[in-house]
């Protein structure tokens, strides 16, 4: 009897290239991470973290930078994305997946991932001349005329409207976050098993109930992994944000203003920062944009697998 297997050379090369591969790229987070943390480290000595984020005052002139403006406005549209496009995306698979014939399937999904394909440019261009007038001369003016007539709800929808403001931003992204949400938990969907959907129908359920009971309960860790993921995609968005939001650092009350996002700042003010004050305060916002996007990435992962779990019972 060999007291071991003999291992073939290109078997090893093949291991070790792999290894140094998916090493490589924990080291290029890493360094990216240290790169961060390194350029930033000035303004984190000066402001510290509990007062840089809850600071909103972002004065250049007088050296006062605080991220507070820039966070309420990341978190704005990102939540507003969601608002707008979950409930469109399930719309969308559970279409694909449970409703539609069979020779619509491929092109409707086709379709949908071909609108992930779309350059980010492409959309902030369309939204700036195309979406923001539409805005401002129909679809803002309606909302104050009637949701901004309620007593609690009018707050959201003060001032004049302009078509670049919070809303407007919010949109755009949600309409480049569907494709994600719905291609995933159009995956999800499809991996429930057919005996339990053909059971219930069995037992006199309608197509609402199957979907309702069975499909959503069944792949919901899936659906969510695939919402915190379009989430990260809505945090990190840049060039499509900027030609429709505006860079306001401020913190208002109205979806009819205009805001500012951590990528927005970056792209806008970078090649402004003429003190190093300044440059080190935009590595910071870029830092905290950075641990955001790792957290957010990381929840979602977390959800898929123990999803892939459940799938592989």
């Amino acid at each position: 009897m060999t007291k071991g297997l003999k291992k073939d050379p290109v078997d090893f090369i093949f291991g070790t290239l792999t290894a140094i591969a998916s090493l490589s790229v924990v080291l290029l987070i890493g360094g990216i991470f240290l790169a961060l943390v390194q350029e930033s480290t000035p303004a984190i000595e000066k402001f510290g973290v509990w007062k840089f984020i809850t600071t909103v005052d972002w004065d250049p002139v007088a050296e006062v930078f605080g991220a507070l403006s820039t966070l309420f406005g990341t978190a704005v549209t990102t939540v507003l994305s969601l608002v707008f496009a979950v409930p469109i995306a399930i719309g969308i698979a559970i279409f694909i997946t449970e409703i539609a014939p069979g020779f619509l399937k491929g092109p409707i999904g086709t379709a949908i991932e071909l609108l992930a394909a779309i350059p980010s440019i492409i959309y902030g261009m369309w939204g700036l001349f195309t979406l923001a007038p539409i805005m401002e001369e129909y679809i803002e003016p309606f909302l104050q005329s009637t949701i901004g007539r309620l007593p609690l709800l009018s707050i959201l929808f003060e001032g004049t409207p302009m078509g670049i403001d919070l809303l407007t931003a919010s949109l755009i992204l949600s309409i480049m976050i569907i494709p994600f949400t719905a291609s995933i938990a159009r995956d999800s969907f499809n991996l429930t098993p057919s005996i339990v959907k053909e059971s219930a129908y069995a037992v006199g359920a309608t197509r609402w109930e199957v979907v309702k009971d069975v499909v959503l309960p069944y792949s919901k860790l899936g659906v969510f992994g695939g919402v915190v993921l379009s989430l990260g995609r809505a945090l990190g968005e840049t060039m499509a944000v900027a030609f429709v939001l505006g860079n306001n650092h401020q913190i208002t009350s109205s979806l009819f203003d205009a805001a500012a996002t951590i990528t927005v700042s970056l792209a806008n003010e970078f090649t402004e920062a003429d003190t190093d004050i300044y440059l080190s305060s935009l590595y910071y916002l870029a830092l905290i944009l950075f641990v955001m996007s790792f957290i957010t990435l990381a929840v979602a992962r977390f959800f898929l697998l123990r999803a892939e779990r459940r799938y592989a019972r």
